[in-house]
């Protein structure tokens, strides 16, 4: 598909706005539950052109906000055993391309953690558009995908006497997003 139409769907440059989006994880813990948490977002900016398949997108992610509800684990986190926040404080996003497969709208990049690059591919789901009581043209949208963790250079681990693991290798992360058209 060389083209897709997004009703809605208005060109030019998109910040995302901070306060009404949100980064989630979640790792499986003990090998039977699950351990969510939350990044908080430095910068995103979407460059749009008339096509949404050729639009481009970097995003950065403040790694030593961590929020996991428990300070001991968010310390343990952000140390060099898993983010190494003192070395590598961000998590960064570029795109590489935008795709639709079966329907499902997907953008694909570079994730960078530990300052290691991988491909990645986030499944979104377009929320809408709409202007807000302030003429500001707003968007949202949400997108998920799944990492192994240890791709990232995050391979701390601890073996149980039950069998397994601490911490499970893959992680969801998920997004949830508004941006607003910048007014020229």
């Amino acid at each position: 598909m060389t083209s897709i139409d997004i009703p809605g769907y208005r060109p030019g440059t998109w910040v995302l706005d901070p306060a009404h989006s949100e980064v989630t994880f979640s790792v499986r813990h003990m090998m039977i539950s699950k351990v969510r948490g939350t990044f908080g977002i430095k910068n995103a900016t979407l460059v749009a052109p008339e096509n949404p398949l050729e639009a481009k997108v970097e995003a950065s992610v403040d790694v030593t906000s961590i929020d996991t509800k428990d300070e001991g684990r968010d310390a343990h986190l952000r140390s060099a055993d898993f983010f190494d926040t003192e070395n590598f404080p961000t998590m960064e996003f570029v795109s590489t391309g935008a795709r639709v497969e079966g329907g499902d709208f997907f953008v694909d990049g570079d994730l960078s953690i530990r300052g290691i690059s991988k491909p990645v591919s986030f499944e979104f789901d377009f929320g809408g558009f709409g202007a807000d009581p302030w003429g500001n043209y707003k968007a949202g949208a949400s997108a998920v995908t799944t990492i192994n963790r240890e791709d990232f250079g995050l391979t701390w681990n601890a073996a149980l006497e039950t069998g397994g693991v601490l911490v499970g290798k893959e992680i969801t992360i998920s997004l949830d997003l508004q941006g607003a058209l910048e007014q020229s």
